[in-house]
């Protein structure tokens, strides 16, 4: 068994890439103070007896820099929308027109970006955690290895591989993070 010992890294990049795919995605939903169509992706709308995510009840566009509408298809739920929207804690006040619900996007004072700025620390370590359990989950395929014979040259060499991937994706949202800060920050 212990010559046949190989790790599958692409399994455990892959799983870093999803948790990386995730503070994308939490990061996209951070207001900047410019309009952003992704911005909308974590408001449900309660539509046809379940929550359903915005973008399939209407068309999100963003038609000039510090301003969304939301095209509702189906005027019987233009409330719904626009009451998740408002409940959503974005802090934006929608404005209705007809089936179109505008979202003017408010310059952020200084204090909401420190705020957001925070948000954007916690979501980029909670990735940093996300990381680190996938490299604790190859460190113990190694362990389980090493007891079923591997040897310590082999156990060095996989030990690395798996700390070098994870230094890489750990430095990825770090500077997701550095990049995302200065967006906040910017004026």
């Amino acid at each position: 068994m212990s010559d046949d010992f190989i790790l599958d890294t692409d399994d455990l990049e892959r799983r870093m890439e999803g948790a990386m795919a995730s503070l994308r995605t939490e990061f996209a939903s951070l207001r900047t103070g410019r309009a952003s169509a992704s911005m909308l992706e974590p408001v449900q709308v309660e539509a046809y007896g379940q929550m359903t995510p915005i973008n399939q009840v209407g068309t999100v566009n963003v038609p000039e820099p510090r301003m969304v509408t939301v095209n509702v298809w189906d005027k019987s739920l233009v409330n719904k929308v626009e009451k998740a929207i408002r409940e959503s804690g974005l802090g934006i006040n929608p404005q209705m027109n007809g089936t179109i619900i505008m979202l003017p996007i408010p310059e952020l004072n200084e204090e909401r970006r420190r705020e957001l700025g925070k948000v954007a620390g916690q979501y980029a370590e909670s990735a940093r955690v996300a990381i680190r359990n996938v490299r604790r989950d190859g460190m113990d395929q190694i362990k389980k290895a090493k007891a079923d014979g591997m040897s310590e040259d082999d156990q060095k060499f996989w030990e690395s591989a798996v700390q070098e991937t994870t230094d890489k994706f750990i430095a990825m949202v770090d500077e997701a993070l550095e990049h995302k800060q200065a967006e906040i920050m910017q004026v």
